[in-house]
């Protein structure tokens, strides 16, 4: 039998097609579920900005156990660099030269004619086989173009290294008999492998795919989920029930499948689409000073801690001197208890100083010094705000990128001199790290407050 390879774009599809940006939980879940059903290829999404996106891929590729990690890699040779940065520690990299071959993407969307976008295919296909071994060149919006320049764009790409041309219709009106038509026709031409990236637009890209394998196709591409994509379910299963008669299979493992795909999803929709259910059990959280230590352990979990025996009688200790003033606590102040009173870390990273500059009318810029074990360590970053830039310095400091699962500012006293309490949730291999810091300056306190999370995550990892 014929193997035919699997490349999953389901980060691709999905940076593309919702509103708001995956987390960073998000990406990694969706890359190391479609390593554990079989995926030959992971795709990333396109280098937006180089220092984040280079920590999230190589988080990645540590995850990543089997499949080659692809990644993008721009209109330009120092955005073939910055791909190559963020994906050269996986175990098998792949850099990835996307450019258009149909007219009206070459002129009208790159402003570029045809015989000098055969010339920038070549050069950066040449310039990606300098850095890595494994190049793709990924034709879009190929069922719209010329034939002959699609040919002639692929030789291009061969002679200069690319192992793999990618067929994409991204129009997604082609019929599968024309999709297998201009794969053999790429096939004749070429000794590289054809992979196709059909569409669903017309409900015929399971059908599209199978004819393009039936004309010499040896990869394709699918997505978990994503607008107009083939679905790898879909296509497994299709497979599943032809392989004998197209004499192909895959690495695809169709009884882990479904229910690993129906898990990601479940993880990654919540933040975004979060149930009525789940709010309101949320909101049932009232506890007083009767509370049990199970009923405080319950609480947490309901809210994503996951609390040892020790600090769950930290917060049930601080609940009841609480209760004894107030009377009950809800959600809110319960996450405040954990994050005061649970797993109380040594100050690994102390605060030295930090400044921050901004306006309404430009960005803002944060400088944060660090101490750490005697060592004195300063980040400057950028941001949409004081808070973000230095929390963007922080992460600058340390070199990592933890996800920030939430932010909560709140007066502890009033007046122009009130104190501000802010609360930093961050999440680390699935669990919640909460931080608490409190000053009369905001910012101040949301720096500590990050530190304290930072610091539970690192005594912990010791």
């Amino acid at each position: 039998m014929n193997k035919i390879n699997v490349s999953d774009i389901t980060l691709k599809k999905l940076s593309q097609d919702r509103s708001v940006a995956l987390l960073f939980r998000e990406k990694t879940a969706i890359a190391a579920c479609a390593d554990l059903i079989g995926a030959d290829a992971v795709e990333l999404a396109p280098v937006k900005n180089l220092r984040e996106d280079t920590i999230i891929c190589k988080t990645i590729a540590q995850k990543i156990k089997n499949a080659v990690l692809a990644i993008p890699a721009g209109f330009e040779t120092e955005d073939v660099e910055n791909a190559w940065e963020c994906i050269k520690e996986a175990a098998k990299p792949r850099l990835q030269i996307e450019l258009p071959t149909s007219t009206v993407q070459m002129e009208y969307t790159y402003h570029v004619k045809s015989d000098k976008m055969v010339a920038k295919i070549g050069e950066l296909t040449k310039k990606a086989k300098e850095l890595c071994s494994d190049v793709e060149f990924v034709a879009l919006d190929a069922t719209r173009a010329d034939i002959d320049f699609l040919i002639a764009a692929a030789k291009e790409a061969e002679a200069n290294g690319a192992g793999i041309i990618t067929l994409c219709d991204d129009a997604g009106v082609s019929l599968p008999e024309e999709i297998g038509e201009m794969v053999a026709k790429i096939k004749a031409e070429v000794k590289a492998d054809v992979y196709i990236q059909a569409s669903e637009r017309i409900s015929m890209g399971v059908a599209s795919v199978v004819a393009a394998i039936k004309a010499g196709a040896d990869g394709v591409k699918c997505a978990m989920a994503g607008k107009d994509a083939v679905l790898t379910g879909e296509l497994s299963d299709a497979i599943c029930a032809c392989s004998a008669q197209l004499g192909i299979e895959t690495n695809l493992d169709n009884t882990k499948i479904h229910a690993s795909i129906d898990d990601m999803l479940a993880s990654i929709n919540h933040e975004e689409y979060e149930n009525d259910s789940v709010v309101s059990e949320k909101k049932k959280i009232l506890l007083d000073a009767d509370a049990t230590i199970a009923q405080v352990a319950q609480a947490a979990q309901l809210l994503g801690y996951d609390l040892s025996d020790s600090d769950c009688g930290n917060v049930h200790k601080a609940l009841i001197g609480i209760c004894e003033k107030k009377g009950a606590v809800g959600a809110k102040e319960f996450e405040a208890l954990i994050a005061s009173s649970a797993m109380q870390a040594p100050s690994t990273y102390h605060l030295e100083s930090y400044t921050t500059n901004s306006s309404n009318v430009t960005g803002s810029m944060s400088q944060v010094t660090l101490k750490c074990n005697g060592e004195i360590i300063c980040g400057v970053s950028t941001g949409d705000g004081s808070v973000d830039s230095a929390f963007r310095a922080i992460e600058q400091c340390i070199g990592y990128h933890y996800e920030l699962d939430d932010f909560q500012v709140q007066s502890v006293t009033e007046g122009k001199e009130a104190l501000g309490s802010a609360l930093v949730k961050l999440r680390n291999n699935g669990k919640l790290y909460s931080g608490n810091g409190i000053s009369t300056d905001i910012v101040a306190a949301s720096i500590r407050a990050y530190i304290n999370a930072l610091n539970k995550i690192v005594s912990e990892e010791e």
